[in-house]
């Protein structure tokens, strides 16, 4: 397979043909985020300040009617891409852009409106509805806090009703007076849905949406989720661990380790030919009965635990967990090199200018 330096936009992580004539909604270009760590009396003495570097140059492209998947072991920075978009914290570096035109957190009626336009679902449906207040008071409030919850009492009743049919929670009435409590886990995590349905959004981010929620009843949210996506024509970014619901769920998957997006494109194409080595340790992880693990399999499993990202590795993030990591891999931070099929990978062995390897699928 020949792979050569993408020509084309660096701030679009997908390939160009992957989603079609499809409208841009959300682009996130080479944001990053870095936290600042509370200073100890060596770090007063040595006048340090260090950071903790949660997103480095991540660019993300969301487009109407489609899919996005962000995949990566936990602490890998794909919440705090989330929160980014969500503008639940400010940037350290980068922009965030919908429908084309730059947006920073703060207050107005362009942030209103964004806020409108982009809505976070919350990993835990435990957690993020208040248990006091019932599932009529979170849905009336979020549609008066975006003006849609109508002119009166029986249209008020009708937009209520129209959100729980929306999510698949019917009869309405039997739902409305319910406190969190009273519902299963995946009925929780609908009235989240419907929660952020009632601000009319054109963008979903979808964090873990199914992660806390029995196996049984996972697949059900994310067709309610594709169904809605198709429905509304909505775009979604969803955020997960399980790279092989990211090939059931979305149209494009980008791979995240360390705060870095290391692999992208079509979901078939990246889950079934991985490209990049940290995404073909990410699926060889994964169970599968009918895979009997040989000798040479153990010994390109990779080892070790991710770096810490108050002081990151230098060069490429996944060198020292590597089995295929070369001299320049602990030096040199890899740019994305096009793959075959729209697919890309920021890794050295795709590197054919200088007569390096290219790696074998």
């Amino acid at each position: 397979m020949l792979a050569e330096a993408a020509p084309r936009d660096p701030h679009d992580p997908h390939p160009p043909d992957a989603s079609g004539d499809q409208e841009v909604v959300l682009e996130a270009r080479a944001v990053t985020k870095h936290f600042p760590v509370r200073r100890g009396l060596r770090d007063v003495l040595a006048r340090r300040r260090r950071v903790v570097h949660a997103v480095d140059d991540v660019s993300i492209v969301l487009r109407r009617g489609s899919v996005t998947a962000l995949v990566g072991e936990s602490g890998s920075g794909k919440s705090t891409v989330a929160r980014l978009l969500a503008q639940l914290h400010p940037l350290t570096g980068g922009e965030i852009r919908l429908a084309g035109n730059p947006v920073r957190a703060g207050r107005g009626r362009a942030f209103r409106a964004y806020v409108r336009e982009v809505q976070l679902i919350f990993q835990d449906p435990f957690a993020s509805l208040n248990p006091v207040h019932t599932v009529r008071y979170h849905l009336t409030r979020a549609l008066r806090i975006h003006g849609r919850a109508g002119s009166g009492d029986a249209e008020l009743r009708e937009n209520l009703a129209a959100l729980l049919r929306q999510v698949q929670l019917t009869p309405p009435e039997r739902f409305l007076d319910k406190f969190p409590h009273e519902l299963s886990g995946g009925q929780r995590q609908r009235v989240a849905i419907a929660r952020a349905l009632g601000a009319d959004p054109s963008v979903l981010l979808a964090d873990e949406p199914v992660s806390m929620l029995d196996v049984s009843i996972r697949l059900g949210v994310l067709n309610l989720l594709r169904d809605l996506k198709e429905r509304l024509r909505l775009a979604v970014l969803y955020i997960t661990h399980d790279i092989a619901s990211a090939r059931y769920f979305a149209d494009t998957t980008l791979v995240m380790y360390a705060g870095r997006v290391v692999e992208g494109g079509d979901s078939e194409t990246v889950t079934q030919r991985p490209a990049h080595p940290y995404t073909q340790l990410l699926i060889a992880s994964a169970p599968d009965p009918d895979r009997v693990a040989d000798e040479q399999d153990q010994q390109e499993s990779g080892s070790g635990e991710p770096p810490s990202l108050i002081d990151p590795p230098s060069g490429c993030r996944f060198h020292p967990r590597c089995p295929k990591a070369m001299a320049r891999c602990r030096t040199e931070l890899p740019p994305r090199f096009t793959l075959e099929h729209g697919q890309w990978a920021a890794c050295w062995l795709y590197d054919t200018s200088s007569g390096g390897n290219e790696a074998g699928r």
